[in-house]
């Protein structure tokens, strides 16, 4: 097939309506044809501006011939079901994060995707940013020679005011403070880095709010192949966020001016083995945009997506070992795939 990807946008909360907005922006690439959300009153006038076909019901993304695509922005507890049903339907899926809450769930996600030759695209925009994207580059190319340590912070007070019975604060979706939130976009960054997680270290507490399941997160992860990452984030302090590398030829720092939601560029220092600490400013993208027509190409076969099965389930793994470590407070060790489930 040829011409934009057909998509089928399901949750239009916060960030369903966010990507909703900038899919506009990419209208070659990709087009949202139909939306499905429960509460369909809140958001009837939006799509009717949009000129989107609006229900209730999933089944009727899966059902409808025009949807090549399901791009799911919901609850996490969701995504493995709606993974398989989409599967079954034959269509391609970009879910938001995190793919699933177990590894198990993640490596049949992967599984079924694979098998059906399917794309399955992640809400990883991260990558997609500018310097971060240079930074895995450099990494790869091994400029910045051994990768010893990673520590990074994303952290924004969104959720403070938010409703307690809201899914994003319950326990059954976000066992472990931000680490869902935020803080499994660092996870992301650091397994591909540094590989499969051997073990982790998480420390979660409710020090100056009532979010329920604590608003400040801390983990420090060991990996297989050698080195470490302290990933932190918070829910209850102004937005920060932050992702610095460390390698045996040079280390970036990366700072976020402002968050995802309306990007305002990054400030970048770094240091080459030798040479100075050198600072610049990166201007405006849209990251978000920019991963989801990177998915739609990969549907059209014009290029791989670079989020691999692999890297996928290496970070659920890492994210539900992180739960049972908040749990214990212990040192936790990290489930590891067989490698024929991640393939993808």
């Amino acid at each position: 097939m040829s011409g934009p990807v057909k998509i089928a946008l399901v949750g239009l909360g916060w960030w369903g309506q966010k990507m909703l907005s900038v899919l506009e922006a990419a209208p070659g690439d990709i087009r949202v044809v139909r939306a499905v959300e429960p509460n369909a009153d809140g958001v009837r006038d939006l799509c009717a501006a949009k000129g989107v076909a609006l229900s209730t019901d999933y089944a009727d993304a899966l059902n409808d011939p025009q949807v090549e695509a399901v791009v799911l922005a919901t609850p996490h507890s969701m995504h493995t079901r709606q993974i398989a049903e989409a599967v079954t339907a034959g269509k391609h899926i970009f879910c938001e994060k995190p793919l699933a809450l177990t590894a198990e769930e993640a490596a049949r996600s992967v599984a079924l995707c694979a098998d059906a030759g399917l794309v399955l695209g992640m809400g990883h925009e991260r990558r997609f940013e500018p310097p971060v994207a240079e930074m895995l580059a450099l990494a790869d190319a091994g400029d910045l020679g051994r990768i010893h340590q990673i520590e990074a912070n994303f952290s924004h007070d969104k959720f403070v005011t938010i409703d307690r019975d809201n899914w994003r604060v319950k326990a059954t979706e976000a066992p472990a403070g931000g680490m869902t939130a935020t803080g499994i976009h660092l996870l992301d960054l650091s397994v591909r880095l540094l590989g499969r997680a051997e073990s982790v270290l998480c420390i979660c507490e409710q020090l100056s709010s009532d979010l329920p399941q604590g608003d400040t997160v801390a983990a420090y992860v060991k990996f297989t192949g050698g080195g470490t990452s302290y990933v932190s984030a918070s829910l209850a302090n102004p937005f920060m966020s932050r992702f610095t590398v460390y390698g045996s030829k040079g280390w970036i720092d990366i700072r976020d001016k402002a968050h995802v939601e309306a990007p305002d560029g990054w400030v970048v220092t770094r240091a080459m083995a030798g040479g100075p600490i050198e600072t610049e400013e990166i201007g405006k993208a849209e990251p978000v945009k920019d991963n989801l027509v990177a998915f739609a190409r990969a549907v059209r076969g014009q290029a791989d997506y670079p989020i691999t099965g692999e890297h996928l389930v290496n970070n659920i793994a890492l994210l539900e070992a992180i739960f049972a470590s908040a749990r214990s407070g212990q040192i936790e060790k990290v489930a590891q795939p067989v490698a024929a489930e991640v393939e993808a």
